[in-house]
């Protein structure tokens, strides 16, 4: 009777599509994305959010989000990692640089003057990571790994033309080998995460910092400094940052099939190349926002793009060193990363 009971009313929640007993099949799961952007900034606009709905609408509303911008579950930028290591929240998006030293290996895509273009090095990263340090997140599901456009000089109260304009300069560094480079071409440097730098400048504990365009804006950067400093379009550029979106692995290990390959199919290659070209897509709305309030704007000619590019040379050589001591192929990683960044661009 209870056999019958049951396949009755399986065969009724199919005709009237009651989620009675579909419902595991059918069941909706609902991920937290936090990170530390801010609510209007270009990238949780244009990047996040429609990345997320992207996923929604993949999944036929059966995934759904809790966005987070500006840290709203609590922590600071630099557990960010760790909270969708521990479960914290399911999925981060965040600097694997802000540990420093703890992700060495994607580092490679932050010393001086390696790219310009961020879709290619985004490309070039993704295949780096599944290449040369699979392991390098092993403790998370990593969905997307891009970088930024070419990072900027902005200084409040004295502009930069040349090399020797930096020297005691107190400029704000997202990375240990971006801050690396600072120290190398004279300025003083220092580490902070990005929501801090609009308390920084108004206090005047920075001089200035460096951020690529795009970001400007949301921690208004253009209002707080007057002078900034680019490197011509045609050429490298100053640096650029990693970014790692990252899930937590029993969530997704937890997924149902379906689920799994729509998640799958929004990261990798194409995502992260997307998430990098986007990114600096923005970076016109930044530089305008500059403009606009009638700031100096300096790029770089090729002479004084030179001159930074040989005052800063030593860091590769260091970076190299450091992996070797870590047990690494620092020169091998080196030049992959060249390698697939030349292929990517091509």
């Amino acid at each position: 009777m209870q056999r019958r009971s049951f396949v009755q009313g399986a065969a009724a929640a199919a005709v009237l599509g009651v989620p009675h007993l579909s419902g595991l099949a059918q069941q909706a799961v609902t991920l937290k994305f936090h990170t530390f952007m801010a609510p209007m900034s270009n990238v949780w606009l244009t990047m996040h959010k429609p990345w997320m709905d992207k996923v929604e609408k993949d999944s036929g509303g059966r995934i759904k989000f809790e966005g987070y911008p500006a840290m709203q579950l609590g922590g600071t930028p630099v557990q960010l990692y760790d909270q969708a290591r521990d479960g914290v929240v399911d999925i981060v998006w965040t600097l694997p640089g802000t540990t420093a030293g703890r992700f060495p290996r994607v580092e490679a895509f932050e010393l001086p003057f390696m790219m310009n273009s961020a879709e290619a090095t985004s490309k070039a990263l993704w295949e780096y990571f599944q290449t040369q340090c699979p392991d390098e997140f092993k403790e998370t599901q990593v969905l997307a790994l891009h970088v930024h456009g070419p990072g900027v000089i902005h200084t409040a109260s004295k502009a930069v033309k040349a090399l020797g304009d930096l020297r005691g300069l107190k400029l704000r560094g997202p990375t240990r080998q971006v801050t690396k480079l600072l120290g190398s071409v004279g300025a003083i440097p220092v580490g902070m995460p990005l929501p801090q730098i609009p308390d920084a400048l108004s206090k005047g504990t920075i001089d200035g910092c460096v951020i690529p365009w795009e970001v400007v804006p949301s921690v208004k950067v253009h209002e707080l400094t007057k002078f900034h400093g680019e490197f011509a379009a045609s050429g490298p550029a100053l640096y650029t940052t990693s970014f790692v979106m990252a899930m937590n692995k029993a969530r997704y290990d937890g997924l149902a099939p379906d689920l799994k390959k729509v998640i799958d199919a929004n990261s990798g290659l194409a995502t992260s190349a997307w998430l990098g070209k986007t990114q600096q897509g923005n970076d016109p709305i930044g530089r305008k926002s500059a403009s606009e309030r009638g700031n100096a704007i300096h790029t770089f000619t090729e002479a004084e793009t030179q001159d930074f590019i040989k005052r800063s040379a030593a860091i590769d050589d260091e970076w190299v060193a450091d992996m070797d001591k870590r047990g690494f192929k620092g020169a091998q990683l080196l030049s992959s990363a060249k390698a697939l960044i030349a292929k990517h661009r091509s």
